[in-house]
């Protein structure tokens, strides 16, 4: 049915005989107010029984209701051919494994370049009409798994869990020096750095913001190691300020190696800035993405294997920071 995507469909149960229909979109598909205010407009939004209807009848047992979406496209975004790495696709969710140094969207000074310029070009050279619709976002110089949802129901469902706390994002960090306890909790509040608006500090007065670690080795005794983290909450350089916090800033992080709050002599700076010089931008990688599928209703997980760069890291710690201690 050309103009709308797959229709989310539904039977009516002996329990729900006699409801309203609003009822059960919203307890039962927990269509959301602003989408049901979008479908109920359109032509073919919401059918019973292969006829359009109010939302305000009364259904019956055994009655199938179907819901569908207008097609979009995202027209302020430039198609562009930038490659990216699919980890999982299907009419409802493009799951990718973003490259470093890749912008998500475009902003003011990069209008492309981005992945979206990459994802649009794509489904256009495939005749597929979907707007770029990220779920989550990754720091442009962050790697790993990202989620993109291809229509606002699917948006809607992922993002509630988020906010609910019941999707789980793995990250692995190479990192100076190594955390006191070998796993734990960062809570500490996040707000802008009041005189650099750019960067972030952890300050009383900021928002809420807790990441919890492990440490999965350790190298020359703790002069570096390698973490890793789940957030439970989604401040902007999150993980970045935490571990600094904590007098372990990510190796290859310009931005925030100058914020260390615990003394560290100058023999132990040399060497930092020294490992600083071994990868190009901060040594984070988100490698596992795990939700609940909105339509498919199944848990799934997502997992990007660790980037070259990192790698290379990794073994040139192995090499030149020598004893390794796994943990």
């Amino acid at each position: 049915m050309s103009g709308y995507y797959s229709p989310l469909t539904y039977t009516v149960s002996e329990h729900e005989d006699g409801w309203l229909l609003k009822t059960v979109l919203q307890r039962r598909l927990q269509v959301s107010r602003k989408l049901l205010s979008r479908i109920k407009l359109t032509e073919q939004g919401i059918m019973l029984n292969g006829e359009r209807v109010y939302i305000s009848v009364k259904v019956s047992a055994g009655d199938v209701l179907e819901v569908r979406m207008e097609q979009e496209e995202s027209d302020d975004i430039l198609p562009e051919p930038i490659p990216f790495t699919i980890l999982y696709e299907d009419e409802h969710l493009l799951i990718v494994n973003k490259d470093a140094g890749v912008i998500v969207h475009p902003t003011h000074g990069h209008y492309t370049g981005t992945l979206a310029n990459g994802v649009v070009h794509y489904w256009k050279s495939k005749g597929e009409r979907f707007r770029f619709r990220p779920i989550h976002r990754l720091d442009q110089e962050t790697s790993g798994v990202l989620a993109i949802a291809k229509n606002p129901y699917v948006h809607q469902h992922v993002s509630e869990q988020m906010i609910e706390g019941t999707v789980d994002k793995q990250y692995i960090a190479f990192v100076h020096g190594s955390p006191a306890q070998e796993e734990g909790a960062v809570d500490g509040p996040i707000d802008r750095d009041p005189e650099e608006p750019h960067r972030r500090i952890v300050t009383p007065d900021g928002y809420a913001a807790r990441t919890l670690y492990t440490t999965v080795a350790r190298w020359a005794g703790g002069s570096a190691s390698a973490v890793n983290l789940k957030l439970e909450s989604g401040r902007t350089h999150q993980i970045r300020v935490h571990m600094t916090s904590i007098g372990c800033p990510l190796i290859g992080d310009r931005m925030y190696k100058t914020l260390p709050v615990h003394e560290i002599d100058e023999q132990t700076m040399v060497v930092r800035e020294e490992r600083d010089t071994w990868i190009v931008r901060q040594a984070l990688h988100a490698c596992e993405l795990s939700f609940d599928h909105p339509i498919l209703q199944s848990r799934m997980t997502f997992q990007a294997p660790l980037p070259a760069d990192m790698a290379a890291l990794e073994a040139r710690l192995d090499a030149e920071a020598s004893p390794r201690e796994t943990l």
